[in-house]
């Protein structure tokens, strides 16, 4: 493992090439490089042009996107991300957070010789960047893991793309296999039940109503086949059973909607209003679609969501951690990724 080829098959002066490595590969979506308009803009074109994201007509597409979307939403975007923004470190909570996942489980997979790395797949480090670094390592197999439990084409195929764009255009590029979705699977249960359970404990109030949002699509991606919608409905009804809750215990609710079109429903926002308008005093919400804390579950959820149940008349309100780099959540992504590199090993 991890030798370099033997000098006397290469011409002189060649240096030598490494090989034998099974190297891992975290990926999750991304985030700007700062909170000023442009960095903003340059990570929102990146993200917002990707055909996977927004299956729209592309001349129609670029007209909406430059002259009104990028023109508008990156103030907005920015102030969203100032109110949550790293600045010990100035990055994003994201960055923070999956950087930190890497090293842990870069940790516990030491003693058989695995290589951990990270990488976004709008902004900095660049999917195929580090692709490129891990095969000057010596990887000559990597998995390459996007960290979503809940299959999209808008999330966990795109960030394979990445990946396979890379590997077109390498001479040698190494052998891949990608993370199948988790939203199933026992020890993804276990790890969310095992942390709902301990911040409800930590509470000094009992939720009346749990929520399990997940980020929102459009109605149009699952009318289309993408299973998304329906991996969602797993998800909650395994952790309820896990639980041992009664349906109205768990509800599930979609987050982030954009633009005009249908969404997957219920919406977050909506149900909040609605369920504090209904006389609910006491709600907690989490984020089972979530691998990491962002923007999104920060100022989306945490902060906008306890605002809006506030203001229709709710008194107490907890946005529940994601996952992260939590002990439950480390435990997941180490079976995990044992599971899909055992052959190699």
């Amino acid at each position: 493992m991890n030798e370099p080829a033997s000098p006397g098959h290469l011409p002189a002066g060649h240096p030598p090439v490494r090989f034998g490595r099974v190297g891992v590969l975290l990926a999750n979506l991304g985030s700007p490089s700062g909170t000023d308009f442009w960095s903003v803009r340059r990570y929102l074109k990146q993200f917002l042009w990707d055909h996977r994201v927004i299956e729209v007509a592309r001349p129609l597409w670029w007209l909406i996107l430059n002259g009104v979307i990028l023109t508008i939403r990156p103030s907005k975007t920015a102030h969203a991300y100032k109110l949550v923004w790293n600045t010990e470190r100035d990055e994003a909570p994201l960055i923070t957070i999956t950087r930190s996942q890497s090293e842990k489980l870069a940790e516990r997979l030491a003693g058989d010789g695995i290589v951990v790395d990270w990488a976004m797949r709008y902004g900095e480090p660049a999917i195929g960047e580090r692709i490129e670094a891990m095969k000057a390592q010596g990887c000559d197999r990597i998995l390459i893991a996007p960290l979503y439990p809940q299959y999209a084409a808008a999330t966990t195929a795109t960030a394979n793309d990445a990946a396979f764009d890379t590997l077109k255009a390498m001479r040698w590029p190494p052998a891949v296999r990608t993370l199948p979705p988790y939203h199933d699977d026992p020890a993804y249960i276990d790890a969310l039940a095992e942390t709902l359970t301990t911040s409800l404990a930590g509470l000094d109030f009992e939720p009346e109503t749990v929520l399990a949002s997940f980020h929102g699509l459009p109605r149009e991606y699952l009318d289309k086949g993408d299973p998304y919608h329906c991996h969602c409905h797993k998800t909650t009804r395994l952790l309820r059973e896990k639980l041992g809750w009664p349906e109205d215990r768990l509800r599930i609710c979609f987050q982030s909607r954009f633009g005009r079109a249908e969404w997957l429903q219920p919406y977050f926002e909506e149900t909040v209003t609605d369920l504090a308008k209904g006389g609910m005093k006491r709600l907690a919400v989490i984020m089972p679609g979530f691998s990491a804390d962002c923007l999104e579950t920060l100022e989306e959820i945490a902060m906008r969501g306890g605002e809006t149940f506030r203001e229709n008349g709710g008194e107490h309100y907890a946005a529940i951690p994601c996952l992260n780099d939590s002990e439950p959540g480390m435990r997941m992504l180490e079976h995990l990724v044992r599971r899909e590199v055992a052959g190699w090993l």
